[in-house]
């Protein structure tokens, strides 16, 4: 049914398109014969004004049809700058416009009116130019406002290794202040470590176009991995952890869907709040595995659960809660990898991010 509905698209999309080259053509047809027909008039009125008898009038003619043709250059040419500029109009508008966003100002629009307007493949076309800018324009603001968020989670814990290490190089420390202090140290650089690779991690899958090291191996005993790695962030707000699955293998890439449920836990531990509860589910349908990871706590708003997937995007617009808006757009494009889906629902206390994966490439 979907394949249908895409060539019924297509379809109508190169019948739109055919007929602008028919119009294209019609114009440049048009400029011909206004120039075949000019030339027409000027050789009858030749003939019939009798400048062509006898040898006088045929070399008279001669001329006569030399300059006609002249004339008739001249008009063709004229005619075609003043007809060619309609068609041209709409194109020279779109470069216009290219040249705009080339430039950087993406809140550039087009929007074509009268008869051109009025025609399909030209508002298929302002319609694509005006979605690019549009997203364009969405990309700039994110990445601005990451680069800001970014520079201020990376100087906060540079801030405070710098500041314990000086404290540690004053001496006159007790033992219980300077493991304290070498702890926080630690911490800081294991965060600074984790935003750094979480960049990385990004380029390099966006960079991947098709899957490496794909193997079988025991999914559910990579997702309880994943828990255990996070132990001392949900421990640390006590929360009910529930695993609820049965034991499941899958063919994929483990190094990259390790990735995945790493990033869904830490989220669901990061936003569910003190003592509430993280539930973690796996079953098979059709063929698929569906991995479903929820977490208590505040609702997402509805106006942001359809960009908590772009790179750089932070729901938490105050950034009370650590995070850089990367995690999520790793996991959308390495599920994208493994040809499967990723889906979020969040209502009644309750947000549920659901992962569905092929069980076999």
């Amino acid at each position: 049914m979907k394949k249908r509905m895409i060539k019924k698209i297509d379809f109508k999309e190169r019948k739109q398109r055919f007929s602008l080259t028919l119009l294209l053509a019609a114009v440049i047809f048009l400029v011909l014969l206004m120039a075949i027909v000019f030339a027409s008039l000027l050789a009858y009125l030749i003939f019939r004004l009798g400048f062509a008898g006898g040898k006088t009038g045929q070399l008279r003619l001669g001329s006569i049809l030399l300059f006609v043709s002249a004339v008739s250059l001249v008009m063709g040419v004229i005619l075609t700058i003043l007809l060619g500029k309609i068609p041209l109009k709409p194109i020279n508008k779109l470069v216009n416009g290219m040249n705009s966003l080339a430039a950087g100002n993406f809140k550039t629009r087009i929007e074509y009116a009268g008869a051109i307007g009025n025609h399909p493949t030209f508002n298929e076309i302002a319609k694509s130019f005006n979605t690019l800018a549009g997203e364009l324009e969405s990309t700039e603001v994110l990445r601005s406002d990451f680069i800001n968020n970014f520079s201020h989670e990376f100087k906060t814990p540079i801030v405070s290794i710098a500041g314990f290490a000086k404290l540690l190089k004053k001496g006159g420390l007790s033992q219980e202040e300077q493991a304290m202090y070498l702890s926080a140290i630690e911490e800081e650089s294991m965060r600074l470590s984790y935003m750094a690779t979480n960049v990385l991690n990004l380029t390099r899958i966006e960079n991947q176009s098709i899957l490496t090291d794909v193997s079988t191996y025991n999914l559910s005993e990579q997702i309880r991995s994943a828990v255990l790695l996070l132990e001392n962030k949900w421990t640390k707000k006590s929360l009910d952890l529930q695993l609820d699955f049965d034991e499941y293998d899958i063919e994929a890439s483990e190094e990259l869907l390790k990735q995945v449920w790493i990033n869904l836990v830490e989220n669901a531990v990061k936003f569910a709040p003190r003592c509430g509860t993280v539930m973690l589910k796996i079953a098979e349908q059709n063929g698929e595995l569906i991995v479903a990871v929820s977490n208590t706590g505040n609702d997402i708003p509805p106006d942001k659960l359809g960009k908590i997937f772009n790179k750089f995007y932070q729901a938490d617009e105050s950034h009370v809660q650590e995070g850089n808006g990367i995690g999520l757009a790793i996991v959308k494009r390495v599920v994208e990898l493994h040809d499967g889906r990723v889906s979020v629902v969040s209502a009644d206390g309750m947000t549920t991010f659901t992962v569905y994966l092929p069980k076999r490439r």
